[in-house]
């Protein structure tokens, strides 16, 4: 697709944008019994859409407190969302897929069915292959990823002697995160091979940005400009390459012996091969792919957030070493020794309360006409959301909301619940991995990337900000946050380090 083709598109995405966005804003008749934030009716409306794309955090804290927790509605550029309080999470919890559907609520925002394929949606048995086998099977496959984690920060970062080396904190996180996760997804040597990487760590944002193109155009209008975006179909292609010879030996190997082999890969392309549901080469990638989508940017965007508080706080990082470097002397690593790490994941577990990736979580479509408990009427099309923003900083449940507090969990942890405090909890007060039925599936295998990640560091090297003392302020931008991706973070060896 060449340069005017793509200005073509632009021009007439910005031609139907005003319009579209009339046509979506102006329909909340239906929604005329819940209060809005700013304003409800065209044009004014839109302002206010503008408004919640650079400042949704605190209009979200404006509604919770205006409303007492009662739901309330705000415009996004696409849609109205209904966003509701704690009260109605035991709703979420009760419903049905065909009640109020996660699925669909991200195809909307995606475009998933467009972009990457109606399969996806339709036939999503890579999220079950995903929950059991990430969750099952991490004793087998944790030697991998602490492999992978110990490896690619060594040359990576390359560091010599006990000089101090700047790197960029994102660029360098993403791709050792890339290359941890698909040491699992797709195993070696395709996880350290350059172009993969590049290609998946791009994937996300490519399915983003045609993703934003098309909810500027009409629905009718959805299916024929998708055939004419780029960036999606390059990296399918791309990642169909790399994953064809691989698929072909291994069908061929399940073809000769059956379900098991001397050395058959224990990673999620082969799990997904043993459901025996797909078979070409095209179907197994976009499941890869997606599996990447799902995990890579939001567990990069997480440990880059732990990063900075680890440079910003150095008074913490001696009780959390004392606690690595002891565990590992007696454990070694395994998932045993990353399980007993408590500090560590209390200090993930703050940064992802402080800097989640989400101001709004827990999304829903309604897919009937449905009603609350407490009577709120809520029309079939309706988008609903959780205020994570709000919710992490509720002075009801957390002492001292807004101050990183890195031993928070783990201090909570040792009076009982001990299993309520990690990380990877799903509770009415902390959704960093969701909620219900529908809270991520991989976020086991994204609990252990980090808690390694951060051990290793700890064990390894000194770090410090290049340029800054204060930790730097996240990116808003709709309902997502994102860490700063200028900051440079300094890298030294450790000079006592044992390892």
């Amino acid at each position: 697709m060449d340069i005017s083709c793509t200005n073509y598109i632009l021009a007439a995405a910005i031609c139907v944008t005003v319009p579209a966005v009339a046509l979506r804003l102006s329909k909340s008749s239906k929604l005329d019994h819940i209060p809005s934030v700013g304003y409800s009716s065209w044009p004014l409306s839109y302002v206010s859409s503008l408004k919640y794309v650079s400042n949704a955090a605190q209009i979200l804290q404006e509604g919770y407190a205006k409303y007492n927790g009662a739901p309330f509605k705000v415009p996004t550029l696409n849609r109205w969302i209904v966003v509701i309080g704690r009260q109605h999470l035991e709703d979420i919890k009760k419903s049905t897929d065909d009640e109020l559907s996660l699925i669909e609520a991200a195809n909307d925002s995606a475009k998933v069915d467009y972009l990457i394929g109606p399969e996806i949606n339709s036939n999503p048995y890579h999220i079950s292959v995903a929950r059991i086998h990430l969750t099952h099977n991490l004793g087998l496959y944790y030697p991998d990823i602490k492999d992978e984690v110990h490896t690619a920060f060594e040359e990576l970062l390359d560091l010599r002697d006990n000089e101090w080396k700047s790197i960029p904190a994102v660029d360098i996180i993403r791709e050792i995160v890339c290359r941890a996760s698909n040491r699992v997804f797709v195993g070696l040597p395709l996880c350290r091979n350059p172009d993969w990487i590049d290609l998946n760590s791009r994937f996300a944002v490519d399915v983003a940005t045609d993703a934003n193109i098309l909810n500027l155009f009409p629905k009718i209008l959805v299916p024929l400009v998708s055939k004419k975006l780029p960036n999606t179909a390059a990296g399918i292609a791309r990642a169909m390459k790399h994953l064809d010879p691989i698929i072909r030996e291994r069908l061929k190997c399940m073809k000769e012996h059956g379900d098991d082999w001397c050395d058959k890969p224990n990673d999620i392309l082969q799990w997904l091969m043993d459901e025996k549901q797909e078979f070409s080469t095209r179907q197994l990638t976009l499941r890869v792919l997606t599996i990447n989508f799902a995990s890579m940017h939001s567990t990069t965007n997480t440990f880059t957030q732990a990063l900075y508080n680890l440079a910003a706080y150095p008074q913490y990082v001696g009780p959390l070493r004392e606690e690595v470097d002891a565990i590992i002397r007696e454990h070694g690593w395994t998932k045993e020794a990353i399980a007993l790490m408590h500090k560590v994941d209390s200090f993930l577990a703050e940064t992802q309360r402080l800097e989640g990736v989400l101001t709004s979580s827990v999304q829903r479509k309604a897919m009937k006409d449905l009603t609350l408990a407490d009577g709120t009427f809520i029309p079939k099309g309706t988008h609903l959301s959780v205020p994570t923003y709000v919710f992490h900083r509720d002075g009801v449940v957390y002492d001292s909301p807004c101050k990183f507090n890195p031993f928070r969990f783990s201090k909570l942890s040792d009076r009982g619940e001990s299993a309520r405090h990690q990380m990877v909890a799903v509770t009415q007060d902390y959704f960093p991995f969701g909620y219900g039925k529908h809270a991520c599936p991989g976020r086991f295998l994204a609990a252990n990337e980090l808690k390694t990640m951060l051990a290793h560091i700890l064990i390894s090297y000194d770090v410090k900000f290049e340029d800054r003392v204060s930790r730097p302020t996240s990116i808003h931008w709709d309902l997502n946050v994102i860490a700063d991706p200028t900051v440079r973070v300094m890298f030294r060896k450790r000079t006592n380090n044992w390892r």
